[in-house]
C-alpha cells in the first residue's frame, strides 16, 4: 500500500490518498457503465486516509438507498463511489477510478463484477481474478439489491 495523488479533468478537485492498495476491480453494472461511459475500474481506498482539496466543487448523486457517487461540478469528472448503508464494513472505503490517479500504474485487476451485464463489445485481458455475476454479488452483499 502506498500514498497516491490524483485529480479531476479540470483540476478543481484533487486528492491525496494513503494506504492505497494495488488491488483494483471492474464493475459492469448499468449504473457504473452510465456513470463512467464504460466499465468502472476502481480501487477501494480507506475513507480515513482520503483528503480532498477543492471539496467545494464536489457534487454528489444518491444513486440508491445504500450508495452515492461524487463528481466534479465544474468538469463532470467521475470522482468516487461510496456505500452509505448496509454492512458498516462496506462504508469504510471509497471507490476511486484508476484514471484519476496521477500515476495510474501498478494496479492489478483482482475482481470483475456484474459480468453478466458486460456489453459484448469489449473484454478485459488477463486471468487470475474473481469474476462474479449480479446474483453472486447480491449474495455476498445483500444490500446491493439492484445495480451499484
Amino acid at each position: 500500500m502506498s500514498e497516491r495523488t490524483g485529480q479531476c479533468l479540470c483540476g478543481a478537485v484533487s486528492f491525496t490518498a494513503s494506504d492505497v492498495p494495488s488491488r483494483a476491480g471492474i464493475c459492469h453494472c448499468e449504473q457504473c457503465r452510465r456513470w463512467t461511459g464504460s466499465a468502472l475500474i476502481g480501487v477501494t481506498v480507506p475513507r480515513a486516509g482520503l483528503t480532498w482539496q477543492g471539496a467545494e466543487h464536489i457534487a454528489e448523486h444518491v444513486s440508491s438507498d445504500w450508495a452515492k457517487r461524487g463528481f466534479c461540478a465544474r468538469c463532470g469528472s467521475t470522482l468516487f463511489f461510496q456505500f452509505t448503508g448496509g454492512d458498516p464494513k462496506w462504508a469504510e472505503g471509497t471507490e476511486i477510478p484508476v484514471g484519476l490517479f496521477d500515476d495510474p500504474d501498478g494496479f492489478e485487476i483482482k475482481s470483475e463484477i456484474f459480468i453478466d451485464h458486460k456489453p459484448d463489445s469489449y473484454a478485459f485481458a488477463g486471468e487470475g481474478r474473481t469474476v462474479l455475476t449480479r446474483a453472486e454479488v447480491i449474495e455476498k452483499a445483500p444490500q446491493v439489491g439492484g445495480a451499484s
